[in-house]
């Protein structure tokens, strides 16, 4: 049976995937999805360098402004909302254009969620009661033992998912490695798929900094300071743990002075790209690599789709 067309565009924070998904807009029949755990957020607008009014107008982003700062939103959550997104552009006679840098999100998609049990809230207060007991490194070295795949990758420094780790193990007796072995029903789509990125680091870098410059010049922290005066908010939450959210969060709780939240803001941006582009050259499925900036971008994809591929689809 022949499988409709999608597109993926990945890549790491400030490589100019946005910019190209508005040139693709403008030439192929695509309707963009937002594959971004930051952009799903109301109110987060400025640091999460959100499509303007004026770009939402040319081009409409679904899954964008979806959640409250105060709720969370979970892989499983995606798949299933960007599924329906993608069956209604693909019954409009258009092209799914998913854009953006959260690889996990894209991995579940594409290779299906892993059947993991949801968290157990007095499963992991046991954990977090034996931690502050015997410490994270003897947790560590228990799951080390009990699952020496997760052990060997997990941070003896992370309790985060070294608690995670164990819960899953605790609920339902089966390793984490075990269970994410077990994969989903495939997507139902022909997927060409991109990642952009600069030449060098470098080149990040600077452009990283750069734009986070430009998020304070326009009213990051005035952005914040709303959220911050919410009651219902703090620094435990998915929401104001995105970069550049917790370091102006910090800011403003007087635990950082200014020079130091740029920097610390900079940084951490700095090192969510490098891991998306670990992810990225990690990567298990065809990608074609394109640069930031280059005039052979549009090029490249419109000639991958190719006018063979438009037959039957609606400008």
């Amino acid at each position: 049976m022949h499988k409709p067309l999608a597109l993926f565009l990945m890549g790491p924070t400030a490589s100019g995937k946005s910019a190209l998904a508005m040139e693709l807009v403008q030439r192929l029949p695509c309707d963009i999805i937002s594959v971004d755990s930051a952009l799903i957020y109301r109110g987060m607008d400025i640091g999460t360098a959100k499509p303007t009014a004026d770009e939402l107008r040319r081009a409409p982003h679904r899954l964008i402004d979806i959640r409250d700062p105060a709720e969370s939103y979970s892989a499983a959550e995606f798949c299933a909302d960007a599924l329906a997104e993608m069956e209604a552009i693909t019954a409009a006679g258009r092209i799914p254009l998913l854009v953006g840098g959260t690889m996990l999100y894209y991995k579940a998609l594409l290779e299906g969620l892993s059947p993991l049990p949801p968290s157990d809230p007095a499963v992991r207060a046991a954990l977090q009661d034996e931690a502050a007991s015997v410490g994270w490194a003897q947790l560590h070295h228990q799951l080390a033992q009990i699952d020496p795949v997760a052990g060997a990758r997990i941070h003896p420094n992370d309790p985060q998912r070294i608690s995670r780790a164990l819960e899953v193990f605790r609920i339902s007796g089966k390793t984490l490695t075990a269970l994410t072995a077990q994969q989903g029903p495939q997507l139902p789509y022909q997927v060409l798929q991109y990642a952009i990125a600069p030449q060098t680091r470098d080149g990040l870098r600077a452009r990283i900094s750069e734009r986070f410059e430009l998020m304070l010049a326009s009213g990051f922290e005035q952005e914040v300071r709303r959220l911050f005066a919410r009651e219902d908010l703090h620094p435990g939450l998915p929401s104001i743990r995105c970069v550049g959210y917790r370091q102006m969060w910090d800011y403003l709780s007087a635990e950082l002075d200014y020079a130091q939240m740029r920097y610390r803001g900079v940084v951490a941006t700095c090192q969510l790209a490098k891991r998306q582009l670990t992810w990225l050259r990690g990567w298990s499925h065809t990608v074609t690599w394109l640069e930031t900036g280059s005039q052979m971008n549009l090029d490249i994809i419109l000639r991958d789709v190719g006018s063979g591929h438009l037959t039957g689809y609606n400008r």
